[in-house]
């Protein structure tokens, strides 16, 4: 796991300027360090050293020394694929998966990216021709963001990098702001930085003579194989260890992160790890935010060593300006703070660990799949009437029984845009004074893309579609990502491998939700792993107490200061956002997730901006 940055065109004092923007991601490949420079492209690497310890270092060359690379992930087939390449006449000259990416361009071009296993972005610079290519994983494990500035292409792992370049012109993005308020994270493809971008998951690009071909090499595609449950149970239970046994490759110990539910406490069972990592929150409600009890549990039951720790809100508050730096863009997801410093306690003891994402978003895990499903009296009234009361129920103040109405009422590509819904867009208009905010598109009409291709799909396919193809890479994966290499940590991720893929896309309805629980398929599979009373908990994901805190005096004058400073004045309406605030300590609603998608993005202005 490694980190890379580079630049195209020769400036003035360039090595130095390579130097700082490689120096800025240390983080994320503290082992070493390696640079390339000619008069057309400048490319800087830092190494966390994974596999072949010894000889694995980039930059790296190809026999002649024409092709130059910079990789950061792991590819998981290497050896498969190294030996149909010295089939072919491919010298090797060490043990690392890097170098199957050289001889792999050389041999194929850019169909590689078709032959790939992994998680990966990377760049291969050819000298001959003076193109670049590169290419970011299908699931999008692994961040990829490129720039136009002057007369200078950048691209790197992480945006912060791109700072330290004289031509960079760094500007607010208004319009990602306006989408991060509904979605909770940096939603649109330019991100938060104006013109800034992400190479998408699933795309490779061709640079070159300043022109830029992007394009996507693969699409996710769900098609149901009738079958029972228990055949499928066993299917996903051979796919799943032998994923495992794939991630597993490494020349350093391996451990993983485990919570309360099915997802970390089977990968952890699966692998066979000898240490497992949690953490809790300090809270005056019980263990509601403490899944340290039922970690400690389940690793006494299949005999391996849990390392936890409670985070108290002192850390969890103190820390987060510093998280907002490492994450790039504001991510509003409080869960992430809680993965920092569970990747922070587990880089104490191991260089790797494994990780349960992913598995919600194939095997059908969310609760909010099961609405679909769930019928009531009310949906036998016809759908024109229900349409018009959830016209009427839209300007009603949001809440649990008018939310239903207004759902029931709108077909699911209208309501559904991920697991995250914060500001509606007449919600987001209110508290927001940019002009160039407000004219931000509705947030359905970023799903709508999505949602086209899976159009004669049923309605929970539609659902688990757009959220592999926003949600989890947007959210799920950035976090897991940043928070993991802030601490020089490879996380690893099994459930979102290309065969465990293949698999999960033919699942039946049946074998995902029905109207009482979620992952039918997978929580069968894992019961001839785990102990019963894990294999079918209900999800809690990493719970955070949020809510309690903003109704103490303490946090509550942290977010109000917040809220009344230059950033929040110059963006925002500031009596809205007071109103919500006060009203959240009165304890007449709860709108925690709004004030922290709020609070969180002023923090992170004041990191980067101020």
């Amino acid at each position: 796991m490694c980190g890379f940055v580079g630049f195209t065109n020769y400036i003035r004092d360039n090595g130095k300027v390579l130097k700082e923007m490689s120096d800025s991601i240390a983080h994320r490949g503290p082992d070493s360090e390696g640079s390339y420079i000619d008069d057309n492209i400048a490319m800087g690497f830092r190494r966390l050293s994974i596999i072949d310890l010894a000889d694995g270092n980039q930059p790296m060359f190809n026999e002649d020394g024409s092709l130059v690379l910079l990789f950061n992930g792991e590819i998981y087939n290497f050896k498969e694929l190294r030996e149909e390449l010295e089939k072919c006449g491919h010298s090797f000259s060490n043990h690392s998966d890097s170098e199957v990416l050289l001889h792999g361009y050389e041999q194929w071009g850019t169909d590689l990216v078709d032959k790939l296993r992994g998680m990966f972005a990377f760049v291969i610079y050819s000298k001959i021709d003076n193109t670049i290519f590169g290419a970011r994983d299908p699931f999008g494990i692994k961040p990829f963001y490129y720039a136009n500035m002057g007369k200078s292409f950048l691209f790197g792992s992480e945006i912060k990098a791109f700072l330290h370049h004289p031509e960079f012109d760094k500007k607010l993005n208004e319009t990602a702001l306006a989408h991060y308020l509904s979605f909770q994270y940096s939603a649109v493809e330019e991100t938060f930085f104006k013109g800034v971008f992400k190479l998408l998951p699933a795309h490779y690009f061709v640079y070159k003579n300043g022109s830029m071909s992007i394009i996507r090499y693969f699409k996710p595609e769900f098609n149901a194989k009738p079958d029972s449950a228990e055949r499928y149970a066993e299917k996903i239970k051979r796919t799943i260890c032998e994923s495992v046994e794939a991630h597993k490759i490494a020349d350093v110990e391996v451990g993983s992160f485990l919570s309360s539910g099915i997802d970390s406490s089977l990968i952890a069972k699966v692998a066979n790890v000898d240490k497992t990592f949690t953490v809790g929150f300090e809270s005056n409600d019980g263990n509601r935010y403490n899944e340290i009890d039922y970690a400690k549990k389940f690793a006494n039951t299949v005999g391996v060593e849990n390392i936890s720790k409670v985070i108290t809100p002192t850390e969890y508050w103190t820390e987060f300006p510093k998280i907002q730096y490492f994450m790039d863009e504001p991510l509003a997801d409080p869960a992430a703070i809680a993965l920092y410093f569970v990747s922070k306690l587990a880089a104490g003891h191991v260089k790797v660990v494994m990780s349960g994402e992913g598995a919600d978003e194939l095997f059908g895990g969310y609760k909010v799949y099961k609405e679909p499903i769930c019928k009531t009296a009310y949906d036998k009234v016809p759908f024109g009437v229900r349409r018009v009361v959830s016209k009427v129920c839209g300007h009603i103040p949001a809440h649990r029984g008018i939310n239903y109405l207004v759902r029931r009422g709108k077909r699911t590509e209208e309501w559904f845009i991920g697991n995250a819904y914060i500001f509606k867009k007449k919600e987001r208009d209110r508290i927001l004074k940019s002009e160039i905010a407000k004219s931000a598109d509705a947030p359905s009409v970023l799903c709508d893309k999505f949602y086209s291709e899976v159009a004669d799909k049923d309605s929970v396919t539609k659902m688990q579609y757009l959220d592999i193809n926003m949600w989890l890479v947007g959210d799920i994966l950035l976090k897991a990502d940043k928070t993991s290499m802030a601490n020089s940590l490879e996380l690893r991720v099994p459930f979102l491998d290309k065969k465990v893929l293949e698999l999960a896309q033919t699942l039946p309805l049946d074998c995902r939700v029905n109207t009482k629980t979620t992952k039918i398929a997978l929580r069968e599979a894992a019961e001839n792993e785990i102990p019963h009373f894990t294999a079918q908990k209900e999800k809690l994901g990493f719970p955070v107490p949020i809510r309690e805190w903003l109704r103490q005096e303490k946090y509550y004058s942290i977010v109000k200061a917040a809220f009344e400073s230059e950033c929040a004045k110059r963006y925002f309406n500031t009596d809205e956002l007071m109103a919500l605030l006060n009203k959240h300590r009165s304890g007449k609603a709860d709108l925690s997730r709004k004030i922290w998608t709020v609070y969180t993005f002023v923090v992170w202005y004041g990191v980067y901006f101020k």
